[in-house]
């Protein structure tokens, strides 16, 4: 006697479709948003922070967010869940703009 696969009932796929499409949303929206806000953040610590003149270190930065947005992208959906997906960019963003806002002063230098 052969055996059946049973499938859920239509409203239990439904449902499990929904999840999934509201889960990839929240991933896309944090390797777009979460990416380019992480990037920002790592872009304005390279400028307070490089060993290079005022220009070059503006510019130095803001070429090297680029690789950092492709990470959280990258990372935004290879994460466990999409809590940490939403959240990690997040939070290293706040610190790094924390350690920024913190180290203003050094990025004065000329």
């Amino acid at each position: 006697m052969a055996t059946q696969v049973l499938s859920p009932p239509a409203s239990k796929r439904a449902a499990g479709g929904w999840r999934h499409a509201g889960q990839v949303l929240v991933r896309t929206l944090a390797a777009v948003f979460g990416g380019y806000f992480l990037a920002h953040a790592f872009s304005a610590l390279g400028a307070c922070v490089l060993p290079f003149s005022r220009p070059d270190r503006v510019v130095a930065g803001a070429l090297l967010a680029f690789p950092v947005w492709c990470a959280a992208a990258v990372y935004a959906f290879g994460a466990r869940d999409w809590k940490r997906a939403a959240g990690v960019p997040l939070l290293l963003g706040v610190a790094m703009l924390g350690l920024a806002t913190l180290l203003a002063e050094q990025a004065l230098r000329p």
